[in-house]
């Protein structure tokens, strides 16, 4: 076999090993869409409907979330297609894995390890933010150099965010303790989550002023377009959902309602959010850091503020969740093919979780949170996701070819074949050339820490590589 080909030999896939991962089914379709909303709704709902308001799109903000959002959807129901017909542990690594070849897998899957890593991170330090502003109410207040990492503004000279250490940590020790509890815990935090948001809904709606809805559009379908692309990274989660396929039971059935229910609840919030906030402020009052905050104390509701700030602390924990727990199993598929050391892949025979990757994962993310600014660097979890994005949504076509697939009986197709996962692809691929050059110099950068770890020990490691050398030298 030729060294190309050694590069893209593919993941063979057996429907008989579906149920033979080592990991336990106990995810049902209300816990996997409680999964999605608590990755997609996160500090950003208080955040970014003011931003595009104001920068943007005007009143019409509320359009550039339905305009993402359908973005969005195009790229989810190729992500069910794939997790409903091959439900394995590792999302578009393994999807990509069996359609495209080993190499490319990897440098998907090292994207992803990036997105997720540095989320968890930046997650992390906003946490650590707002936890110390609900804390500041009570008149608690820690040290300046153990709540803000080195070169964060207003800190000169090292800083160790000790806040956004310690919560890393502790949600890493909650995932280790079982996926059935996590779920739980995530389930009641994003109920919790939803009710403030409703909360805030309910009470601002009563001071909607009409004029302020105009005009709707002050800067055009310009504007429009360029909220809509800052919305889009608003829903940026929702695949992490997928990274859960093998710990599901009924994955035909339950993945595509997991991943397309989470994303319709996160639209429906994101644009009543949005509706109610430029109704009660006029748009060009809303670019603020807090703009719900600033809304409820324009209208005279203080007393809602502390509601929402809690809300906001909850809303990134179940983030985090969510997101550790997609970084865990992604590096539990990676090391499984033999690409990563098999220290990643180990389960626990107790709680059937990989808990010495739980572990890795959360102390690597932590110490980043902890000393690393991460205003520039969490653009990697942008560029990581787009890239990730448009290989699911070509990899449909070459999933419908694939002659062991093709016989799978997947309970969802993606509708609108092959024009759909055709114009998802271009759509990524636009978002992507449309991300500022430094990003993409960080991205290149780290593929080629990818590339070279590859090489250096994944090529020689492969579990597939491995079997074929065998079946050579019997011949």
């Amino acid at each position: 076999m030729k060294a190309s080909q050694r590069l893209l030999v593919k993941k063979s896939v057996n429907p008989a090993n579906f149920n033979k991962g080592g990991l336990e089914k106990t995810l049902s379709a209300f816990s996997l869409t409680m999964m999605g909303v608590g990755a997609i709704v996160g500090s950003g709902i208080f955040i970014t409907p003011g931003i595009i308001a104001a920068k943007y799109a005007g009143p019409a903000a509320m359009l550039s979330f339905v305009i993402a959002a359908v973005v969005c959807s195009l790229a989810a129901l190729c992500y069910a297609e794939f997790s409903s017909t091959i439900p394995l542990a590792g999302s578009a690594y393994t999807y990509v894995y069996t359609v495209f070849g080993e190499f490319l897998a990897w440098i998907l899957g090292w994207s992803l390890i990036s997105e997720y890593l540095f989320a968890v991170s930046s997650v992390a330090v906003s946490w650590s933010s707002y936890f110390q502003n609900l804390m500041s109410g009570f008149g608690l207040k820690l040290p300046t150099f153990l709540t803000a990492a080195s070169g964060t503004a207003g800190v000169s000279g090292a800083g160790f965010n000790l806040i956004a250490f310690v919560v890393v940590l502790a949600v890493s020790l909650l995932l280790v303790g079982g996926l059935q509890e996590s779920t739980r815990v995530n389930s009641i935090m994003v109920i919790v989550k939803i009710l403030v948001i409703v909360l805030f809904i309910g009470v601002a709606i009563f001071f909607v002023k009409p004029a302020n809805y105009h005009p709707f559009m002050p800067h055009g379908v310009s504007g429009l377009v360029k909220g809509a692309s800052l919305a889009f990274y608003a829903y940026i989660g929702f695949d992490a959902v997928s990274t859960a396929s093998e710990e599901v039971k009924n994955p035909k059935r339950n993945m595509p309602i997991g991943i397309v229910g989470s994303l319709v609840v996160a639209s429906i919030l994101y644009v009543a959010m949005a509706a109610v906030l430029v109704g009660v402020v006029h748009y060009s009052k809303l670019n603020v850091g807090d703009p719900v905050a600033y809304a409820l104390a324009v209208i005279h509701q203080n007393w809602a503020a502390g509601i929402v700030s809690l809300g906001a602390v909850v809303g990134m924990t179940t983030v985090l969740i969510v997101m550790l727990y997609g970084g865990t199993r992604l590096l539990f598929a990676i090391s499984r093919d033999g690409l990563l050391p098999k220290v990643f892949r180990t389960v626990s025979p107790h709680t059937k979780v990989p808990v010495k990757s739980t572990w890795i994962f959360g102390i690597i993310a932590s110490v980043f949170a902890a000393v690393i600014p991460l205003d520039k660097i969490a653009e990697l979890v942008n560029i990581g996701t787009l890239f990730a994005f448009a290989m699911v949504s070509i990899g449909v076509v070459f999933l419908r070819r694939h002659e062991t697939l093709q016989q799978i009986n997947s309970s969802f197709k993606v509708p609108f074949y092959p024009v759909l996962p055709v114009v998802s692809f271009l759509a990524c691929v636009y978002l992507m050339l449309n991300l500022q050059a430094f990003t993409w110099h960080m991205f290149g950068i780290w593929l080629v820490i990818g590339i070279v770890i590859y090489f250096a020990y994944s090529y020689r490691h492969s579990r597939i590589r491995a079997g074929l050398r065998a079946k050579e030298s019997k011949s």
